[in-house]
């Protein structure tokens, strides 16, 4: 007798299925694409209305004083005439326009290099520990938040050759006090002295906040190993103030081509044109002569020398500075 085993049956193999998607990672990545999505609306909503208060209140403007320059309108008549570029040809043809803008360069120059430099020397002596420096410092700053109408009048007394201190500071060597705001002499230089007098302090407080931000073991190291103080502050102090050099120095050239309520409190751009700046020489072209397509093309002509300026600033005099 044979006996037969029996094998138990396999059980049946289960197909074979396609490899499911993974669904978590879509969703992870449809969760972001939506969680951006909401951040790029709400960006949106935050900054839309900054920017259209940029554009209608800055580059608007500046769109409009463009095309006004390209006619001649004595804000009189209901609408201007366009002459395009013949604004730009009769100031650059006039003499008295390229006077204006040496004077203006010359403004410029002596007033921010004489607030730097005078900032710079004045912060250092702040930073020394000398008795009262506190004192010091804060009555330095204070003609900083004077409004310019009240440094002028100050100003004009002080220089009064008749009744003022001048008289008095010239007497005393023996000699008649200049004539400082009707000379024609004397009346730029006049004007830079109140300027640089009002704008010193702040450069002076903003120099000392850096000085007082430097790293006091490099200082310490430069000391052990010898070095003055000239040498000191040549090599190492002054390379450390180029950030607040750059700083104070973009921001002063601004103010400086912008200089006005002086100018009108205390010379009203005269005696002549002897302190007709590019900011003045704007106001009285249009609100005194009527010219509003001269003054807009004066302040287009504003606009691109700041512009160039400024882009020359940051494109090579920031690769000297030391961050």
């Amino acid at each position: 007798m044979s006996l037969t085993i029996q094998r138990p049956a396999e059980a049946p193999t289960p197909p074979m299925r396609e490899p499911e998607l993974a669904a978590p990672a879509v969703r992870r990545r449809g969760g972001r694409s939506r969680r951006r999505r909401r951040e790029y609306l709400l960006f949106a909503l935050f900054a839309l209305p900054n920017l259209a208060l940029i554009a209608v209140f800055a580059y608007w403007p500046v769109i409009g004083n463009a095309y006004l320059s390209l006619t001649r309108w004595d804000m009189i008549a209901p609408q201007p005439t366009f002459v395009g570029l013949d604004n730009y040809a009769t100031l650059f043809t006039d003499p008295s326009f390229l006077r204006v803008l040496r004077i203006t360069a010359v403004w410029v120059v002596a007033v921010v290099g004489i607030s730097l430099v005078g900032g710079l020397a004045l912060a250092l002596l702040f930073a020394a520990k000398v008795p009262g420096r506190r004192a010091v410092s804060a009555l330095a700053f204070s003609p900083h938040i004077l409004s310019g109408a009240a440094v002028a009048a100050v100003w004009l007394f002080l220089f009064d050759p008749n009744y003022g201190l001048s008289r008095v500071a010239f007497s005393a060597f023996g000699l008649d006090s200049p004539h400082w705001t009707t000379s024609s002499r004397w009346a730029l230089p006049a004007l830079i002295i109140v300027a640089v007098w009002k704008g010193v302090g702040f450069v002076a407080i903003v120099y000392l906040a850096a000085l007082q931000s430097l790293p006091g073991d490099v200082l310490e190291a430069a000391r052990l190993d010898g070095a003055g103080k000239w040498k000191t502050f040549r090599h190492i102090i002054f390379p450390l103030l180029s950030p607040t050099t750059f700083f104070l120095a973009v921001t002063q050239i601004i103010g400086a081509f912008q200089s006005f309520d002086l100018i009108a409190m205390m010379t009203s751009g005269g005696p002549g044109e002897a302190t007709t700046t590019l900011s003045w020489f704007i106001y009285s072209q249009g609100f005194m002569q009527f010219k509003a397509g001269t003054a807009a093309a004066g302040a287009m002509i504003m606009f691109v020398l700041l512009l160039v300026v400024t882009t020359v600033q940051l494109r090579y005099v920031e690769k000297k500075v030391h961050y």
